[in-house]
């Protein structure tokens, strides 16, 4: 798919958000001001177990923001407003990229959002820069992006004035010696020339203004839902108490098992087969002759994921002046970066980047008002490597098959047995991994 490849042009509106990443999704994950926030990169959006980044893709790492009037619309992410408020390139004390650092630390990309912005609705862009072509004749710089849609829980009021349009803020003349920078050189030509606006500095929180925060409206998680599957959601079936009330429940289960199918995205079905279990428990209920439920009603499936703090950690301050948020995830893959399945995240970040927030692709991302509350989201990277410039054509996998809903019985007083759906095939693991895929992240964009 087009969001496992490196940005094609510096100067396309792909710069911002990725692959499709100017289309919204219907989630926003919320997140507090202060708190930690987490982008997960695989190798594979659908595999943790695979890696994050090839070891060859070394280079630095931002992270961007964007103030927008609704997270979930279109067209908002290319153009002026972003302002970064992280990097790191090259650390000369531990001799390692900020990639390096995000491989060894499980692909985990980690950022404190600054606590005196004003709240309300942003894109959450995280931007990889992978110097192992860029000496190259041309240079092959390959930029990875992926952005989630967030809604910022704020009494700040801060508007930050260094803001930047992207694309627009890179350019290769300006910007050659970043662009074209020998990692392989010996000694290498340090300190490496960061690309971009200075990163924000949150004030100090004795100037913060006592203000309520503003109240998300938009994106958030539809009420009476049971499983949250990147930008999916599974809605308990109504309560019944006899043989048709039965039937029709499953029916109805099995129908949103297909809508789940189809909307999986990158990450994979694995929460669409939680829910064919669900489905298939009302099955079993209605063929027992037990017609009151559903089972479990009203029991939450979307699997709980460990909360991390990864680099770089909150402030004291940060985590002194925040209170404890709820977690939001978006992946369905189930890693340590980020939660699978719960929160929208769309766009080249396949994230997983987690997603997702709303990233696409294999983003995943986290945040979190303390450091012991998170929310992830992943996102996919390339794994070309310096010997291999030229990318080959990403292999497509099989839409999994989906299953049909049980047929209504004719007669309710001797129903006949309908057969329980054969649960989908997995699809294939991609056949190389010479390309990242990238997940959808909770709130990330769409194909981010």
């Amino acid at each position: 798919m087009k969001s496992a490849y490196p940005i094609a042009s510096i100067t396309s509106d792909d710069m911002a958000c990725g692959a499709n990443g100017q289309i919204g999704v219907a989630r926003v994950c919320p997140v507090n001001a202060g708190s930690t926030f987490t982008f997960e990169y695989r190798l594979y959006a659908n595999d943790s177990t695979l890696g994050s980044v090839d070891p060859s893709h070394k280079g630095p790492a931002a992270v961007y923001m964007k103030k927008v009037d609704s997270a979930i619309a279109n067209d908002t992410a290319a153009g002026d407003g972003w302002f970064k408020i992280w990097d790191e390139s090259y650390d000369e004390t531990a001799g390692k990229w900020a990639t390096e650092k995000m491989i060894a630390n499980d692909g985990h990309l980690s950022v404190s959002i600054p606590e005196d912005i004003e709240g309300g609705s942003y894109l959450l862009r995280s931007e990889l820069l992978a110097l192992h072509n860029a000496e190259h004749i041309p240079a092959d710089p390959q930029f990875f992006v992926g952005c989630a849609q967030i809604f910022l829980s704020s009494a700040g009021t801060k508007i930050p004035s260094n803001t930047v349009s992207i694309p627009g803020y890179i350019d290769m003349t300006k910007n050659n010696a970043a662009l074209t920078f020998n990692i392989y050189a010996q000694p290498m030509a340090l300190p490496y020339p960061m690309i971009g606006p200075t990163a924000y500095t949150s004030s100090s929180k004795r100037d913060l203004e006592v203000r309520s925060a503003a109240v998300q409206t938009e994106g958030l998680i539809p009420a009476n839902t049971v499983l949250q599957s990147v930008n999916w959601f599974g809605s308990e079936v109504a309560s019944y108490s006899d043989m048709a009330g039965c039937w029709n429940a499953s029916h109805a289960c099995w129908a949103q098992s297909s809508d789940c199918f189809s909307n999986d995205g990158p990450t994979g079905d694995k929460y669409c087969l939680l829910w064919n279990n669900k489905c298939q428990g009302i099955n079993d209920a209605c063929n027992a002759g037990d017609y009151n439920g559903p089972p479990n009603a009203g029991m939450v499936l979307t699997p709980v994921l460990s909360k991390r703090t990864d680099l770089p950690p909150p402030s004291a301050e940060s985590l002194e002046s925040s209170s404890d948020a709820t977690d939001g995830n978006i992946d369905v893959s189930s890693s340590a970066p980020g939660n699978l399945g719960s929160m929208p995240f769309s766009s080249s970040a396949s994230a997983i980047m987690a997603t997702s927030m709303t990233m696409a692709s294999g983003t995943t991302m986290t945040s979190s008002a303390s450091a012991s509350s998170t929310v992830t989201i992943k996102a996919t990277v390339s794994s070309t490597t310096y010997s291999t410039p030229a990318y080959d054509a990403p292999t497509t996998e099989a839409t999994p098959a989906q299953p049909a809903a049980p047929a209504m019985p004719n007669a309710p007083d001797a129903p006949d047995t309908p057969d329980a759906p054969d649960a989908p095939d997995a699809p294939d693991a991609p056949a190389s991994p010479g390309k990242l895929r990238r997940n959808h992240r909770h709130a990330r964009r769409h194909g981010h």
